[in-house]
């Protein structure tokens, strides 16, 4: 029995960061990039390092570097992790799984540390392959939320739903997180969108302004916390952002799009102080006439362009920043 399965790269269209918060977003996988699971029998139960578990270094200084940008944890942690929640929650809810064991390896292209979802990606790529394994299948809004739990909970990595939700489901996902159903029951309404609405969408990014997204995100869950004024208001604001795009695209007024995607970024510029490196990013994209914001907490930005010959252009200043610019797949 060999399985194989994937999760794609992920980029936030609008409402993010208040998936977190019990607010909406409205997102997207595409298939440019993408974390990669293969599982087979074995007689024992094994986890095979993949690229982020990196173990040899051609230098001191590439060493150094790795450490403070990636840290000491690889993705093994979040196969075992996901494994451990998935077999608990079999047993939990009684469901019977054959006996047997295996191996499992993983690889993944996702650019690391640039707000494309690389962990998750990895996370519900392997709960897909646990199930296709032992034969079984869990809602996909409960895997999302097991996904979750396990980096969360199991690995002490601040996050949200929303990645977890659109790897699982895949395509476009409009996401509401309810606060009284994510605490009753661990998820919110999630309703898939067809990406024949979207307007025409780009991503660039640049891994060189990688940055660590738990950092930003436990700094926002201390001030969410304690109630910050001006923090619990944003949350609210950018909920509304994602809603106002899913009516439009719902009633087709896909015009209304850039200017909900650029507010959501000045808004989040206006409350976080975005650094310069990443907000350069957004500023070169708006030159060209394309709208503009981060895709996740930076490294790379997602927006729209009119036509080929905007496209064109968009191109030009990002490579002129050192971006890559692609025309995103969505699966």
């Amino acid at each position: 029995m060999l399985i194989t399965t994937y999760s794609h790269a992920r980029a936030g269209l609008l409402g993010n960061p208040s998936d977190g918060y019990f607010g909406k977003t409205l997102s997207f996988t595409f298939s440019n990039f993408s974390a990669k699971v293969t599982m087979y029998e074995t007689p024992e139960l094994g986890f095979e390092a993949g690229e982020v578990d990196d173990a040899c270094f051609e230098s001191v200084d590439a060493l150094l570097h790795e450490l403070q940008l990636f840290g000491y944890y690889g993705g093994i942690r979040l196969l075992k992790a996901t494994s451990k929640l998935f077999f608990l929650h079999c047993r939990e809810h009684g469901i019977p799984l054959p006996k047997r064991n295996f191996t499992v390896r993983y690889t993944a292209d996702i650019p690391r540390l640039v707000g494309m979802a690389g962990s998750s990606a990895i996370c519900t790529a392997m709960l897909k392959a646990l199930q296709l394994f032992y034969e079984t299948s869990i809602p996909m809004e409960i895997a999302a939320t097991l996904c979750l739990r396990a980096e969360r909970d199991e690995l002490g990595i601040q996050c949200g739903l929303q990645d977890r939700v659109v790897q699982t489901y895949q395509g476009v996902v409009f996401m509401d997180f309810k606060q009284e159903l994510v605490e009753s029951r661990g998820y919110g309404i999630y309703t898939r969108v067809d990406p024949a609405r979207l307007p025409l969408l780009y991503v660039a990014f640049d891994p060189g302004r990688a940055e660590i997204s738990g950092v930003y995100h436990h700094k926002l869950r201390v001030l969410f916390e304690e109630r910050a004024p001006n923090i619990v208001a944003a949350m609210s604001e950018f909920a509304d952002l994602a809603q106002q795009a899913y009516d439009a695209l719902m009633a087709g007024r896909t015009a209304d799009l850039p200017a909900l995607i650029d507010a959501n970024f000045d808004l989040r510029d206006r409350i976080f102080n975005v650094s310069a490196t990443n907000k350069t990013m957004v500023l070169e994209a708006r030159k060209v006439g394309c709208s503009a914001k981060f895709a996740g907490s930076g490294g790379a930005i997602v927006g729209t362009y009119e036509d080929e010959a905007q496209y064109q252009k968009l191109v030009q200043v990002m490579t002129a920043i050192g971006c890559q610019t692609i025309k995103p797949v969505i699966v």
